[in-house]
């Protein structure tokens, strides 16, 4: 097994590679293609983008009440005026999340497969739970950028204590926008924060605490991939990944862990959890 904390705590990141199986990998991706038949009519169809300032998901309530539910996310460039697809029904999202760790046995038996828990026990972790996953798909020709970014913006908690487990479904390469990682940036604090908006009367219901940091591309490492490949991503470590221009997708299963055990989730989060639908644990399941 691997010997992932002294890595972890220096890179800000591990990459743990035939973390899955050639028949994990396909059951996944085989998962997926079934949630797919099972897409939302137009009128029910959402943009993801975390490039666009206008985003829909800072207005709609789609994206906010999707923490226990199986979602879809479109790319911007995929949807005509009226929610019409311009593309195959299988290029057009952009994610599905984000409660497939909860609600689908598949992506289920994964997110809680011993080799997570041996993850998370190593990196010390007491009362880790599960608070989203998503499938990524980052489509060829039309998987947006995502810019270069903490998790633990999105999912704070007091004391920062946050892991992202980043499943290759595919070849990620440089080409087909693979993971960039500022190597040792999380120990600079959380520069911003994606908050639920206090002023009640605005139209955004998501707002970020401030712009986002200039950050030079020079410092940053692509982390290419092959597929079954595991990263852990630290909560703080800034990291992106370019639009896929290529003819290749570069399909990702995600989820994010957070410690319990004397720290706080934060209430401003845009994420939460209900008295119905408590974060998954673990260890205990």
């Amino acid at each position: 097994m691997w010997n992932i904390k002294q890595q972890f705590e220096s890179d800000g990141y591990v990459v743990l590679e035939d973390f899955l199986s050639e028949a994990e990998v396909q059951e996944l991706r085989s998962e997926c293609d079934n949630l797919i038949k099972n897409m939302p009519q137009e009128s029910k169809r959402t943009v993801f983008s975390t490039v666009d300032s206008n985003v829909q998901q800072d207005k709609d309530t789609y994206f906010l009440e999707s923490a226990d539910k199986i979602s879809y996310f479109y790319e911007k460039d995929a949807l005509g005026p009226n929610g019409e697809l311009k593309v195959d029904p299988q290029l057009s999202l952009n994610k599905i999340g984000h409660a497939l760790h909860e609600l689908n046995p598949v992506f289920r038996k994964i997110t809680l497969d011993e080799r997570v828990k041996e993850c998370c026990f190593q990196l010390g972790y007491e009362d880790p739970v599960v608070v989203q996953s998503m499938y990524i798909f980052k489509n060829p020709e039309l998987g947006s950028e995502v810019i270069a970014h903490q998790d633990a913006s999105y999912l704070y908690t007091e004391p920062v204590k946050i892991v992202g487990f980043w499943l290759a479904l595919e070849d990620a390469t440089v080409e087909n926008g693979c993971l960039w990682f500022s190597k040792g940036s999380h120990k600079s604090g959380v520069h911003r924060r994606y908050i639920r908006n206090p002023d009640k009367d605005s139209s955004n219901l998501l707002i970020y605490t401030s712009q986002s940091p200039h950050y030079q591309k020079n410092g940053f490492t692509a982390v290419p991939v092959r597929k079954g490949t595991c990263i852990l991503i630290h909560g703080q470590v800034v990291h992106y990944s370019d639009a896929n221009k290529s003819n290749k997708s570069r399909h990702a299963y995600a989820f994010h862990v957070v410690e319990q055990k004397n720290t706080k989730y934060s209430e401003e989060n845009w994420l939460q959890q209900s008295e119905d639908t408590p974060f998954l644990s673990l260890y205990k399941n």
